[in-house]
């Protein structure tokens, strides 16, 4: 919704991620190991691949990236950074939210089952290309919990870092969608 309002291209490490796999590629079957596992990539493998995006691109909106002070002092690099948000939602609400989630196998198109239906409210059908959406490995509650787990010990100092830098905006992640993305549009539009 941000890159659709904003023209800024939107960089998501799990949208490259799942393009690699589709692709087949060597770096998309190392990836399956570690997401089927609930882990993070290594931080070499994620760097370079985001690396290669952002050289080519003039304003962008990194989405699961970084997710490591490793990755983050790797990033300062690579760009400036104008903001960094935190969207702060709570494990419980966490593991509830990632676990409806459901995809389309054919066109990737991502869904909700609490508040992105389907059209007619169908949790079964794609409405892009009626395909039986499926589950994904990575989003059943066990490895949701892992990576809440590797979260905490990972990716939380991210958010005294970019505090420090005076960079780091807080969202409240328990608001309404449209709530949540009022609030990233104030930041990134003022």
């Amino acid at each position: 919704m941000i890159a659709e309002d904003t023209g800024l291209v939107h960089l998501s490490t799990g949208d490259i991620l799942r393009d690699e796999l589709a692709r087949g590629s060597e770096l998309g079957q190392k990836a399956k190991q570690y997401m089927n596992r609930g882990e993070l990539l290594p931080d070499n493998l994620i760097v370079t691949m985001i690396e290669d995006r952002i050289r080519e691109k003039d304003g962008f909106i990194l989405d699961g990236f970084p997710r490591t002070l490793t990755q983050a002092e790797a990033l300062e690099e690579i760009a400036a950074l104008d903001f960094a948000i935190n969207i702060a939602l709570s494990r419980e609400e966490v593991i509830v939210r990632l676990s409806a989630r459901r995809a389309c196998a054919e066109c990737g198109r991502i869904y909700n089952l609490w508040f992105d239906l389907p059209a007619g409210n169908n949790d079964e059908l794609c409405d892009n290309c009626g395909i039986k959406l499926v589950q994904r490995d990575d989003d059943t509650p066990a490895v949701i919990e892992k990576r809440f787990d590797i979260y905490m010990a990972d990716t939380r100092p991210l958010i005294e870092f970019y505090r420090e830098q005076g960079i780091l905006v807080e969202v409240n992640g328990a608001a309404a969608r449209e709530e949540i993305f009022a609030q990233i549009m104030r930041i990134i539009t003022t």
